[in-house]
């Protein structure tokens, strides 16, 4: 057989090229989405926006802190509508109106962006959304644009109605906007971000912008930004704030006492000194160096309960999510027993807002926070491990122990100083018996 015979096909044998270079370009597409839909929802599964699980709900009868009572947003709390629902519309036309001439053109590429994210942001909520195409849409539009136009007069207040009546309602509305059933996809929300007119003002990234809309109740210094690469809505934001800098696990189970912080009081009495981080970022950086527990500042206001509750509840309905917040509202809750404990970490300005009166309000809301939690892996267990290492001499923690308990209030002292005269009377009747004893066998 010649040579170039061998590499030419027989009539029989032809191919045609470009039938499978078609058949290949459309297989690859259909793989493309395949793999483009688990891996949607493989993060719907591990970030999706779920109600609080029932044994929170059951631990926890202070069932406000879950539940919107101003406003709405996503599909959870729709019905019955809330007060200030209506005015989301108003909120929706002020951001379309700014470009009066293209608002209906910007409207209608919204609803056609809008219709191809729908599956993905159905598939974004842990329970099915009763709702028709139509309906669900139009909440996305409407929510959406609210939360921009939100950021926006609160970012430059110039834009802000003087007749609004959500203007004195700030505190109760960021308590609403925060809750893990009140949540929009954030993808939907820097979506329509990018579709509509941004003033220059306002012209910063969205996450910045939310950030701003947040800071009262953001913790760490202000202007620190930490984002990642994909935020999956505001209660996200917020425990993206709240993370410490050093993720890295401190234990792998919590079942021995080596894993228990002692009361606050208890610490003084081992000679183990409470210091404020001042230095620290988020709350949650709590470590202990140089035989001295440093906590940062935990601020306790409205919004406190509020903000960790729903942390917590958010840990809890992923089960491969750290329980980070959790842990340290367990530690809070064991540093934190007593009214006096209160006291020692508000002199250390360790709590900030736990003001004289309030100390028994701050321990109950501190065990509320950790009732029903389920930690199998405490962040701060080799936190604990050092502090108990560290322990003072006993005789040395049980003089600190009466020095403590006796030095907090004025009748603690009245009972002190009455103990010692008691004991002084005591070691003096003592002494005469002896005396007299001994003078009187000795004669």
């Amino acid at each position: 057989m010649e040579e170039g015979s061998s590499s030419s096909p027989s009539p029989s044998t032809h191919i045609d090229h470009s039938s499978i270079q078609i058949i290949n370009e459309d297989e690859e597409e259909d793989l493309t989405t395949s793999i483009k839909s688990k891996m949607d929802s493989s993060i719907a599964d591990s970030y999706s926006i779920c109600r609080v699980s029932d044994h929170l709900l059951k631990a926890n009868h202070h069932r406000r802190i879950y539940r919107p009572s101003l406003l709405s947003i996503g599909p959870l709390h729709r019905a019955p509508p809330l007060p200030a629902d209506p005015l989301k519309y108003r909120y929706l036309n002020a951001l379309l109106a700014r470009t009066p001439t293209a608002a209906p053109a910007v409207l209608r590429r919204c609803i056609a962006a809008l219709r191809q994210l729908e599956p993905k942001a159905r598939n974004f909520y842990r329970q099915k959304i009763p709702m028709e195409s139509n309906q669900f849409v139009e909440m996305l539009l409407v929510d959406a644009c609210f939360v921009i136009e939100l950021f926006i007069e609160t970012e430059h207040p110039a834009f802000r109605r003087r007749d609004d009546p959500l203007v004195d309602k700030s505190p109760q509305l960021i308590s609403d906007l925060i809750l893990l059933e009140n949540q929009l996809p954030f993808f939907v929300v820097d979506h329509i971000f990018r579709l509509v007119h941004i003033p220059i003002e306002c012209a910063k990234p969205l996450p910045e912008l939310a950030s701003n809309f947040l800071r009262r109740i953001l913790p760490g210094r202000r202007g620190r930004k930490k984002f990642s690469p994909e935020i999956h809505h505001l209660l996200d934001l917020i425990r993206l704030h709240y993370l410490p800098k050093n993720r890295r696990l401190h234990s792998t189970t919590m079942t021995t006492n080596a894993a228990t912080m002692h009361r606050a009081v208890q610490l003084h009495a081992y000679g183990i000194k409470l210091e404020n981080a001042h230095d620290a970022e988020t709350p949650l950086d709590v470590t202990f160096v140089d035989g001295a527990l440093r906590v940062p500042t935990l601020k306790i206001d409205d919004h406190t309960e509020v903000v960790l509750g729903n942390l917590i509840a958010m840990e809890h309905c992923h089960a491969e999510c750290p329980k980070i917040v959790t842990s340290y509202a367990v530690l809070m809750e064991q540093l934190v027993k007593f009214k006096n404990d209160v006291e020692v970490l508000r002199d250390e300005g360790i709590l900030v807002g736990s003001g004289y009166g309030r100390e028994a309000e701050t321990v109950i809301m501190l065990k509320r926070l950790q009732t029903g939690v389920n930690v199998k892996e405490f962040y701060y267990r080799g936190v604990c491990e050092e502090v108990n290492r560290y322990k003072a001499s006993e005789g040395r923690a049980q003089w600190e122990t009466l020095r403590h308990i006796y030095h907090r209030t004025r009748l603690g002292i009245a009972g002190f100083t009455l103990a010692l005269v008691v004991l002084v009377f005591l070691f003096t009747g003592v002494l005469f018996s002896v005396l007299t004893y001994l003078l009187h066998h000795f004669q």
